[in-house]
């Protein structure tokens, strides 16, 4: 069954009036399509399967349904009424960061339980009582078999990037969890994709659904540009440290956790202020550096595939794939970083020549035509697409190789070290240091 007209505002939709003038009082007045697409429906019941890119305002589409249909009822200790699963960490705290001041206006209590932090913290507030839980799969699962938390008095549950929980394996865990929670409840699912798994995820757990698509690729023509940078392979390196140093932040996306930390060792000697994301790092670790870099205080964030998953940076213009994505669903999670609710922003991919045909594979399959350009490191085109600038400190960038593995060709020996760039990455670790030893 298809969604209903989409509304003009969301005072139309019968939301509770101190909800609505909470709203306006943060700047919320119109919604976005996803949200006008399928609010009238999930205030009224129904389940609804919502096709939307990340980015798109899918949070506040199931989340101010899911405040309305729960507020004015208490949740029994351990016993929460409604369920929210996203496939990582920092999702489910950005989905918690953008429903409290709406649950705290309705009065509804939020827990959100992560892998990575305290699990003694989370059953605490589980005992307490929460009426909405928002979780990753693996640390659900963990506390439900500790019987800190049950579901069988959860009446709403949502799986939000679902294609996202299939893509790193959770749909063993999902459907556990699903077949936990009382089968007339209302679910609620928004993905990306609707492939297999989550075709699957579908047809066993919704009942009757509204379906709302808002087309991930129309939707960001408009707003996004994708570049596809051709380089020489020995000129990567260099040509991805003058778009480091541009004004004005960007995301950086390397193939391997080695990758991402030596290349963000190199940029700081190069007097960049940049920081490393990826799985190797702990929780409390991710938590600060996104911080870092959503307040400005780090402007480069080099990462691996898990920033990819599921987080929002606003108002950032600039992802730039130094290392190309396996494949078009990988690319597309990557692009979704930038040119989020209607802001504009470019993607970037650097290309060497033996991964031309691979990258227009990739491309081909992720239904994106990028702009293609022949460029080099210092010349004004590489600035005219991305704000590139030499560094302000550290090597000369032009003409180097690459001086690690996975970046420039694959395989390759790792490129020895200038005495100068030992010395200004040593005296930054020290500096790292001594600011660490001071904190303590």
């Amino acid at each position: 069954m298809n969604a209903q007209p989409p509304v003009a505002s969301f005072a139309t939709l019968g939301l509770p009036l101190e909800l609505v003038e909470k709203m306006t009082g943060l700047g919320v007045t119109e919604p976005f399509p996803i949200q006008a697409a399928t609010l009238p429906d999930a205030l009224a019941g129904r389940d609804v399967l919502g096709r939307a890119r990340t980015g798109s305002g899918k949070t506040l589409a199931f989340g101010l349904a899911l405040l309305v249909r729960t507020a004015g009822l208490r949740a029994e200790s351990k016993r929460p009424l409604a369920l929210v699963l996203v496939p990582t960490r920092e999702l489910a705290q950005q989905v918690s960061d953008a429903l409290a001041p709406y649950a705290q206006t309705m009065g509804v209590r939020l827990a959100t339980v992560v892998g990575g932090l305290s699990i003694n913290r989370q059953q605490a507030l589980l005992r307490t009582g929460a009426e909405v839980v928002i979780a990753t799969p693996g640390r659900l699962t963990d506390l439900v078999s500790r019987r800190d938390c049950h579901l069988n008095h959860v009446r709403i549950t949502v799986l939000d990037e679902a294609d996202q929980m299939c893509d790193l394996g959770f749909l063993p865990q999902v459907s556990e969890l699903l077949d936990q929670v009382p089968s007339d409840g209302q679910r609620l699912l928004f993905s990306a994709t609707l492939d297999r798994d989550v075709d699957r995820l579908v047809q066993d757990y919704l009942h009757d659904p509204v379906v709302a698509s808002v087309d991930r690729v129309a939707g960001s023509v408009t707003t996004m540009e994708h570049h596809v940078l051709n380089i020489h392979a020995a000129d990567k390196y260099a040509t991805a440290t003058e778009i480091a140093a541009r004004d004005g932040r960007v995301l950086m996306f390397l193939d391997t956790k080695a990758g991402v930390d030596q290349f963000t060792r190199h940029l700081r000697a190069s007097g960049v202020r940049a920081s490393a994301l990826h799985s190797g790092k702990s929780q409390p670790q991710r938590t600060h550096t996104l911080g870092q870099f959503k307040d400005g205080e780090v402007t480069v964030l080099v990462a691996t595939n898990v920033a990819a998953r599921g987080i929002h940076i606003d108002a950032l213009d600039l992802v730039v794939n130094v290392d190309p994505p396996a494949d078009g669903k990988e690319y597309l999670h990557r692009a979704g970083r930038t040119a989020r609710a209607g802001e504009s922003g470019k993607v970037v991919t650097l290309v060497a020549p033996n991964q031309r045909r691979d990258v227009n594979r990739m491309m081909s399959d992720a239904g994106i035509r990028p702009t293609v350009t022949q460029v080099r490191s210092g010349e004004e085109k590489l600035t005219a697409i991305t704000g590139a600038k030499r560094p302000p400190t550290g090597t000369k960038t032009s003409g180097g190789n690459a001086p690690f593995r996975g970046m420039g060709t694959r395989p390759g020996r790792p490129a020895k070290e200038s005495r100068k760039a030992a010395e200004a990455r040593k005296t930054a670790e020290a500096r790292a240091a001594a600011r660490v030893r001071k904190s303590r």
